[in-house]
């Protein structure tokens, strides 16, 4: 994707270079340092630190602060989502979650971060009673949802802790998480297990579980979510409808072209 800019050392707008430093980023697997941006971009360090800065404080990118290093921020991830889904994209997408849904038979949906929330991009109900309704469109705390935590725990380590000790744990249920230590530890150990669980920590009675949509390169672009009552699903279930959910997740990845 990165563009040929032997021609444009120090020349062309700022937005042409924060288009040229968020290429930039896109096209790395990890985090990227300033210096080496600078270095494949032909810009002056001085530069390509002011478009950080400027991406950042707008929630396209972000800082892992214990590394210096860059990655695609939330609001980023929201915008190009947002993108493929009015690019004539939204009824296969509704289609594969209404597929997800048939086979758990419980209410799925498909969100990002949005700041320090998980926001609904879309949303399959289930018909059995009872349901949670929440719209496409509403904002959940990060660390109260499954889809949520998944997002976070996909994170590198430095993005993710900055993140989370920068949030206000606000507690929903007595079984919220409002400790950072506890809630990075809980979110370290998604990656290895491939799923996330929320168990009564925004509503008293409702279950999460969540995976993320993976790009090619490992990147949890958004996250497929399910959540029922407690007296129709178990914890202890979890890895059980978690593969369910990545059969539909995989599909969904394979929509937005991010894999294969």
């Amino acid at each position: 994707m990165l563009r040929n800019n032997n021609n444009k050392k120090s020349a062309g707008s700022a937005l042409e270079k924060a288009l040229q430093v968020l290429e930039a980023i896109i096209d790395q697997p990890q985090a990227v340092g300033l210096p080496d941006m600078a270095d494949r971009l032909g810009m002056s360090k001085q530069t390509v630190h002011r478009v950080l800065q400027q991406l950042a404080d707008n929630g396209l990118i972000v800082r892992d602060p214990s590394r210096d290093r860059y990655a695609i921020g939330p609001r980023f991830s929201k915008l190009a989502l947002d993108a493929m889904q009015s690019a004539n994209k939204a009824a296969p997408i509704r289609a594969t979650i209404q597929k997800v849904v048939e086979a758990i038979d419980e209410t799925c949906n498909v969100g990002v971060l949005e700041g320090r929330n998980f926001v609904y991009l879309e949303r399959v109900e289930t018909s059995r009673i009872p349901r949670i309704y929440l719209e496409t469109g509403s904002l959940v705390p990060a660390h109260v949802s499954s889809g949520g935590k998944v997002m976070l725990g996909y994170l590198s380590e430095g993005v993710r802790t900055h993140l989370v000790e920068a949030m206000t744990l606000v507690p929903f249920t007595k079984n919220t998480i409002t400790r950072p230590d506890k809630l990075l530890v809980e979110l370290g150990k998604i990656r290895d297990r491939g799923y996330a669980t929320a168990n009564q920590e925004y509503s008293e009675g409702i279950i999460g579980i969540g995976v993320p949509v993976l790009s090619s390169d490992g990147h949890a672009m958004a996250a497929l979510a399910m959540h029922a009552p407690s007296e129709r699903v178990a914890l202890k279930d979890a890895a059980k409808y978690a593969a369910k959910l990545q059969a539909g997740a995989a599909q969904l990845a394979k929509i937005w072209d991010m894999v294969g």
